[in-house]
C-alpha cells in the first residue's frame, strides 16, 4: 500500500505597508505559479497598505481579490499556535509549514516580517534578521562591505532630520564631496522609488526632499557612466553566484518606470564580459553575500565603468523581483536551474536554516534539584 505524502503548506506574503506594494503583488503571483501542486499547497497572505493581514476566502484566487475581500487574520507571535489567527471570532487558524516573503522594501524586506517569523517558529525564504535588516539600510551595508575590502559606489548618507534643520549645510557638503551629476535616493528602499538623477544645484532639493518622504536618511551618491551588471547568489553556509547579466535601460537610467511601467529595457543573459570579468563578479556577489550575513537568496548590483572598467557594487537585494521580467530567476534560469527547481530549492534552504536554528540552546540547563535562587526572590 502506498502513502500519499504530504504536501508542505507554503504561505507567500505579499503587499505591504512599502512604496513597493504593487510589485510584491506581481512578485508573488509567479512564486505561486511556480509552486509543484504536487509537492505544495499555497497559501496567500496579503497584507494591505494599512497593514491589515488576510487570505483568500472561497473563490477569492487573485491576490488583489484577497487584499479587497479576504479573511481578517493576525500571525501569531506564539510557536504552540497556529500560525494565522482568524480574527472573526470563529476561532482556528490555519497552520503553515513554511513561508516565502515576497515583499520588497520596508516591512518585508527589513528584518521585521523575519523577526515575527522567527518568534513564530515558522521557516522562511531568504535572509534573516540581521541580514535583511543590514542590506535594506544602504548606508550601514556599504560600510561592511568597504570593511570586507569590496568597491562601493561613493555616497554620502544624510539624515532627514538633518536636511529639514541645516538645508544649506548638508548641500554645501554634497558639493564639496561630488560634482554633479549624483544619484538621490532613500537609504531604506529599493525598486528606484523616490530615486532622482541630480544635474545641477536647482535640482538637488526638489530631489532631497522627494527621498525624504520615503526614508529617514538619504543616499546621496556619485553618479556613474557605466554599465549595470547583476548576479543572483543562491544558498545558505556555501552561496553560489550565478552568470552575470547586463541591464540596458531606455530611460537615462533604470528608474521604476523603466523597470515595472514601460517596455523597452533590455535585459542581456549572459552578459558581454570576458572570463574574467565574470569571475571577479561572481566572487564579488558571493563575497558580499557573505559579509552583510545572508542566506537563501540575493541579487547583487554591480556598475562597471565603461572607461578605465573599474567594478564598484551598488547594492544587495535580500528579497529580489520574481516577475515575469525579473532578473534573479532569470539569471538562474540561465545558468541552469529553472524557475520551478529554483523555488523548490528556495524552500529547501529556508527548512535547512530552519533546522540549523534549532540546534542552537535558548535556555539554561540547570543541575536536578537547583532552585532559581535570586532569580525567584
Amino acid at each position: 500500500m502506498t502513502t500519499e505524502k504530504k504536501r508542505l503548506r507554503v504561505g507567500v506574503l505579499f503587499g505591504g505597508r512599502s512604496g513597493e506594494h504593487e510589485v510584491s503583488l506581481a512578485s508573488a503571483a509567479s512564486v505561486i505559479r511556480g509552486l509543484d501542486p504536487d509537492k505544495y499547497e499555497a497559501v496567500p497572505i496579503g497584507i494591505t497598505k494599512e497593514g491589515h493581514w488576510l487570505i483568500g476566502a472561497g473563490a477569492q484566487k487573485m491576490l488583489p481579490e484577497v487584499l479587497r475581500g479576504g479573511q481578517r487574520v493576525m500571525m501569531t507571535a506564539d510557536p504552540t499556535d497556529a500560525a494565522l489567527m482568524r480574527l472573526d471570532g470563529s476561532g482556528g487558524g490555519t497552520r503553515l509549514d513554511v513561508v516565502f516573503p515576497a515583499m520588497h522594501g520596508t516591512f518585508g524586506e527589513d528584518g521585521t516580517i523575519q523577526g515575527l517569523l522567527d518568534l513564530a517558529g515558522l521557516p522562511f525564504v531568504g535572509a534573516g534578521v540581521l541580514g535583511s535588516a543590514i542590506a535594506m539600510d544602504k548606508d550601514v551595508a556599504k560600510r561592511l562591505l568597504q570593511a570586507a575590502k569590496i568597491p562601493v559606489v561613493p555616497w554620502v548618507a544624510v539624515l532627514r532630520t538633518e536636511w529639514e534643520k541645516h538645508p544649506a549645510d548638508v548641500e554645501r557638503a554634497i558639493e564639496d564631496k561630488f560634482q554633479y551629476p549624483v544619484f538621490v535616493k532613500p537609504a531604506t528602499l529599493g525598486s528606484s522609488v523616490g530615486m532622482t538623477k541630480v544635474h545641477s544645484r536647482e535640482e538637488l532639493a526638489p530631489a532631497l526632499n522627494l527621498a525624504a518622504e520615503f526614508a529617514q536618511k538619504i543616499l546621496v551618491e556619485r553618479a556613474m557612466v557605466a554599465r549595470e551588471i547583476e548576479v543572483s547568489v543562491l544558498g545558505n553556509s556555501e552561496p553560489a553566484a550565478s552568470v552575470p547579466g547586463e541591464i540596458v535601460p531606455h530611460r537615462e537610467f533604470y528608474d521604476y518606470a523603466a523597470k515595472y511601467l514601460e517596455a523597452g529595457t533590455q535585459l542581456l543573459i549572459p552578459a558581454k564580459l570576458k572570463p574574467a570579468q565574470v569571475k571577479t563578479f561572481k566572487k564579488l556577489a558571493v563575497d558580499a553575500f557573505r559579509a552583510l550575513e545572508l542566506s537563501g537568496m540575493a541579487r547583487v548590483d554591480f556598475f562597471l565603468e565603461k572607461e578605465g572598467g573599474k567594478i564598484y557594487l551598488n547594492e544587495v537585494n535580500t528579497i529580489p523581483g520574481f516577475t515575469s521580467i525579473s532578473m534573479y530567476p532569470k539569471l538562474w534560469e540561465a545558468s541552469g536551474i529553472p524557475f520551478r527547481d529554483l523555488i523548490d530549492k528556495l524552500i529547501e534552504l529556508a527548512l535547512e536554516q530552519h533546522r540549523e536554528k534549532a540546534r542552537t540552546k535558548y535556555q539554561i540547563e540547570l543541575p536536578e534539584g537547583a532552585g532559581g535562587g535570586a532569580l525567584e526572590a
